[in-house]
């Protein structure tokens, strides 16, 4: 039987049932659910960064913004009061939608 080790979506323990497969599985929370998700999001992110083409990337972004809806409300923020932050501090600083790349600063 292989072994995995690793945080997965809710429904994963049922879809492996569904299978016919035995499974041996545990709930987390706390700060063991915090250290999980954050080798999740590693996880997904080198699979975005691999990923070969605009779908696959996609679908990648979308695990990574579920990991991280689901960390703000570990945290104790809501989406909303998250996309609130967002738009704060992309207002305050900015987004990244121009693309500017910084090179070099220093005194004139």
């Amino acid at each position: 039987m292989p072994t995995y080790y690793k945080l997965v979506r809710d429904r994963i323990p049922d879809i492996i049932r569904m299978n016919g497969q035995k499974l041996e599985y545990r709930r987390i929370n706390g700060d063991e659910f915090i250290r999980e998700a954050k080798k999740k999001l590693n996880e997904e992110m080198k699979e975005y960064l691999e990923a070969q083409n605009s779908e696959q990337a996609v679908e990648e972004l979308a695990d990574l913004v579920e990991l991280i809806y689901c960390l703000a409300e570990k945290h104790g923020y809501s989406k909303s009061e998250l996309e609130a932050i967002r738009l704060e501090k992309s207002e305050r600083r900015g987004s990244f939608q121009e693309g500017w790349f910084l090179e070099t600063v220093g005194e004139e």
